[in-house]
């Protein structure tokens, strides 16, 4: 099925269309068309581009990929970029939305199926009484389930960062190698997930502004604050979650280093508690008299002073928490 729909004054009248129809009802300004494209050719694209009449420059953007969330305004139209957000593996891969924007036509143009179209449809026959607005209420369905998207995502985030938090003070690591693989994709997925967040407070920002006619309708700005709240919200638990795994990460250092002070201490003192029989034996080694050479009270003696020397060197180490 195609995702096409046509609204005629606020009301569904049809949908599953075929692209070639829009032509047909976008000069009615009392319609509002929607499509959606899906990973689309050349061609494809410059069919719909010599239809709505859009800038050669916002089409050729759509073939660049991985441009940074933005609006761009032309003359007749406005052309926005913004990321939907999945994990495949525990790994943040991020979908390119590409958004066109008319008086009375929206086109969505998704890099891959990864991102779920039929979600954004749902909340909108969720609220279709608010279709009378048009294209403002559909492009502001399509930036809210992107936003709470992102938002869901800092907040599992937020949890793996206290999980790995917790882990590291109360000593659960079993595994170093696996911690240090898990901090590398939190770290990585987090700082993919900025890079995406912080410029939607500029996307969202400039849609509010009030000479943006083509989405200025007074009646739904209360709607586009609130999905800039949850923007801000959302990029400022960004920046809480990278503090709390560059404190992670300083602990674990921390830790690396303190551990191999207590290694470092354990080896000093064995070997100042085996230097003394060394020492001894040693010096005896050299063929030098001493009381009870040859006899067999010297040599228990000098077993004795051994044994009791490195007991005692132990016990004061052992005091000292040095072992």
């Amino acid at each position: 099925m195609l995702h096409t729909r046509l609204y005629r004054n606020g009301v569904l009248e049809k949908e599953g269309f075929p692209v070639e129809e829009v032509s047909d009802h976008v000069p009615d300004r009392g319609n509002t068309v929607w499509f959606d494209l899906c990973a689309p050719t050349p061609a494809d694209l410059a069919l719909i581009s010599e239809e709505l009449g859009l800038h050669e420059l916002a089409v050729e953007d759509v073939f660049s990929g991985h441009q940074r969330p933005k609006v761009d305004v032309y003359d007749n139209h406005l052309f926005i970029t913004v990321y939907g957000v999945h994990c495949v593996e525990g790994r943040l891969r991020p979908v390119e939305v590409d958004i066109f924007v008319t008086a009375n036509a929206l086109v969505t143009i998704r890099e891959n199926a990864n991102f779920p179209i039929d979600e954004v449809v749902r909340r909108w026959d969720a609220d279709s009484r608010m279709a009378r607005h048009g294209v403002t209420f559909l492009l502001h369905g399509l930036l809210d389930y992107v936003v709470d998207g992102q938002f869901e995502l800092v907040q599992d985030l937020d949890g793996q960062a206290e999980a790995l938090e917790e882990a590291l003070f109360e000593g659960q690591v079993r595994d170093p190698m696996e911690l240090q693989r898990s901090m590398y994709v939190l770290r990585k997925n987090t700082t993919k997930l900025r890079k995406i967040a912080l410029p939607m407070r500029e996307v969202i920002g400039t849609l509010m502004r009030r000479d943006q006619d083509l989405v200025a309708d007074p009646q739904m700005m209360p709607y586009y604050q609130d999905v800039l709240d949850h923007v801000l919200r959302a990029t400022e638990w960004v920046e809480a979650v990278r503090d709390m795994l560059a404190n992670a990460g300083e602990t674990r250092l921390a830790q690396q280093g303190f551990r191999l002070n207590e290694i470092m201490k354990r080896v000093t003192s064995w070997a100042a508690i085996i230097a003394v029989p060394t020492m001894i034996t040693g010096f005896y080694g050299q063929n030098v008299p001493y009381p009870g050479s040859g006899t067999s009270w010297g040599f228990w003696v000098s077993t004795v002073l051994v044994a009791v020397t490195s007991v005692a060197l132990y016990s004061v180490f052992k005091k000292k928490d040095w072992l």
